[in-house]
């Protein structure tokens, strides 16, 4: 019975993080790294990494959506490719070198200074 009522959470946290990711474009993992950890009780490494791997779909799902309603510049596209895979491949290395705490502490700060940008 708990790991039904897990599973509803976790599904409930996925839906959200989807959501979010349709409507923004990305930033579901805002959603799935603290759900994860806190709902979940996982460990802040295994959330951070899992929510990469969760988002992966959300994000194909919600580019097809733009990519077929015409909201797609392939020149951004490109040229953010080019960073984004290095950067991804070392982050997940730096992720792996780095304490649960520091970790959570990194995420936590990126996440308020995104707030204070876009209100500023």
């Amino acid at each position: 019975m708990q790991k039904a009522k897990n599973a509803m959470k976790m599904a409930a946290a996925g839906a959200a993080a989807g959501a979010v990711n349709g409507i923004f474009g990305g930033g579901g993992g805002m959603i799935v790294v603290p759900l994860l950890a806190a709902a979940g009780g996982k460990p802040p490494l295994v959330a951070h990494a899992t929510a990469i791997l969760v988002i992966l779909p959300v994000c194909l799902a919600s580019a097809a959506v733009y990519l077929l309603g015409g909201r797609f510049d392939t020149d951004l596209f490109l040229a953010v490719s080019l960073g984004v895979l290095p950067g991804g491949v070392l982050g997940a290395r730096f992720l792996n070198t780095i304490s649960p705490a520091a970790a959570t502490a990194v995420f936590a700060a990126v996440m308020f200074a995104a707030g204070i940008r876009m209100i500023v």
